[in-house]
């Protein structure tokens, strides 16, 4: 039983499952609506909901940056595999307009991305690479762009 539970978990559909339950995401309104099989691409959406609204009427920042948070990081710990350490190291978002209605991001690892990491940590050093995400609304439109570093490096 315990060995099933451990192979779930490890399984796409089971890590966007324990996502959408996990307390901070649940209790934000954040959802992982997709994580593709090979672990290369996730998306995520948030509703506009009472407790997710900013004094204004619109998404909170504070839960636009959290609907971000790990998801380079989990993606890219399940494409290198237990030899390499993944940390999220910093971010920074800047908001281009209002939230409204449901956002959502998506986040994709490339085999580029990939070969840079192995490349560039081959010798035990670490690298910091940062990518991109974008934020979007029900049209399509930018709410916001933020930047996630990451720290990685191979376990010595």
């Amino acid at each position: 039983m315990y060995k099933r539970f451990l192979e779930w978990i490890a399984s796409a559909k089971g890590m966007r499952q324990l996502i959408n339950i996990y307390g901070p995401y649940f209790g934000a309104g954040v959802k992982a609506t997709y994580i593709d099989k090979d672990f290369r691409q996730a998306r995520v959406s948030l509703p506009l909901r009472w407790y997710n609204k900013n004094y204004v009427g619109v998404h909170f920042g504070g839960s636009l940056y959290s609907m971000i948070d790990p998801f380079y990081m989990l993606l890219l710990m399940n494409n290198l595999g237990k030899d390499y350490i993944v940390w999220d190291q910093s971010a920074e978002i800047e908001f281009i307009k209002p939230g409204t209605g449901t956002v959502s991001a998506t986040f994709i690892i490339t085999d580029e991305m990939l070969k840079e990491i192995k490349d560039k940590t081959a010798n035990g050093d670490k690298f910091l690479p940062t990518y991109p995400v974008v934020i979007t609304d029900e049209e399509g439109e930018i709410v916001a762009k933020a930047n996630k570093t990451l720290y990685i490096r191979q376990k010595q």
